[in-house]
């Protein structure tokens, strides 16, 4: 089958991860037990996520000229991502995440600086244009400069292009473009602050994503952890499970940037939106087993095998 084509536009970060038996409080240091430098950033997981599900994926970015940019392009290059719009920046760094991990919970602090990330101009987005146009899915998030996701939202929806977008980091996100999106990807939080509901049940979930499509979003899709994934879409709201998976749960930093890189191949391939999210779901619980952001993703016969061993 031929790949589809998904361009991705997002954040490129060295992510600077530490393990540890706890998270520290304020004012506390903690020893920590591994440390590792890698590839990250929600963009890039993302499109890591795509391409090792099957996608040809095209990513738009920004890094700087510095030691870590390096570590964006060898990635790009082991991964066969397309990297001809990788755009450098002489003036800021590249971005960075301190990433601290609780062994025993697995759950996570993060503190991200963008750098470069934050300033992709107008000139670069319609450089990208035809890379945008010509996708079967184009996908983003909010941890670019915002001016520049409008943009290329803009150029996405003109063509009739589907748009999903990630709302993370969670910021204030106009009616106009909330009207453009074809599927939007909050989790528990991001969705509670978008609909001003908050969210500690899946019946309060539904109601977040009914208000969220009442606020010009076409279809919803709030990820709610080891609950699944809670679909809105044709008038139907489904919560997908997660599927059971025999190896423990390491690390969940990167597992809704697996979920949104899965499921955007899986849409792009013809599956519905509720079939997607399933194959999703299965995503994102393989790349929590795994340490790490980008290199956790698992890969398309891993996925497979999931899926077709497994009863959701």
């Amino acid at each position: 089958m031929k790949k589809v084509k998904i361009t991705i536009m997002g954040s490129f970060v060295v992510d600077l991860m530490g393990r540890a038996s706890h998270l520290p409080v304020p004012g506390e240091t903690v020893k920590g037990s591994f440390f590792q430098i890698g590839p990250g950033g929600k963009g890039s997981n993302q499109a890591v996520a795509a391409q090792r599900a099957g996608a040809e994926v095209t990513m738009i970015a920004k890094i700087g000229t510095d030691s870590f940019s390096e570590i964006a392009l060898n990635c790009y290059k082991n991964e066969g991502i397309d990297t001809s719009l990788i755009f450098r920046d002489e003036e800021h760094s590249t971005g960075a995440a301190l990433i601290m991990v609780d062994e025993k919970s697995s759950e996570n602090k993060i503190l991200v600086t963008l750098g470069a990330n934050e300033y992709i101009t107008g000139t670069e987005i319609n450089y990208a244009k035809s890379a945008i146009e010509n996708a079967d899915i184009f996908l983003t998030q909010l941890e670019t400069n915002v001016d520049a996701v409008e943009r290329a939202i803009d150029i996405a929806y003109s063509k009739g292009v589907k748009v999903i977008l990630n709302p993370a980091p969670i910021q204030y996100i106009p009616k106009e473009l909330l009207e453009k999106i074809y599927i939007i990807t909050p989790n528990e939080v991001e969705a509670s602050i978008l609909s001003n509901i908050d969210i500690k049940t899946v019946e309060d979930g539904e109601k977040a994503a009914k208000k969220l499509i009442k606020m010009g979003v076409e279809n919803v899709i709030i990820t709610m952890g080891s609950k699944g994934a809670l679909v809105a879409a044709e008038d139907k709201v489904r919560l997908i499970p997660c599927p059971f998976i025999e190896s423990p749960v390491v690390d969940t930093t990167g597992a809704g940037d697996a979920f949104s890189g899965g499921f955007a191949t899986a849409l792009a391939e013809g599956k519905d939106i509720f079939d997607a999210a399933k194959y999703a779901t299965a995503v994102a619980s393989l790349s929590v087993t795994k340490v790490g952001t980008s290199p956790a993703m698992p890969f398309k016969k891993e996925i497979q095998q999931i899926i077709e061993g497994t009863c959701f």
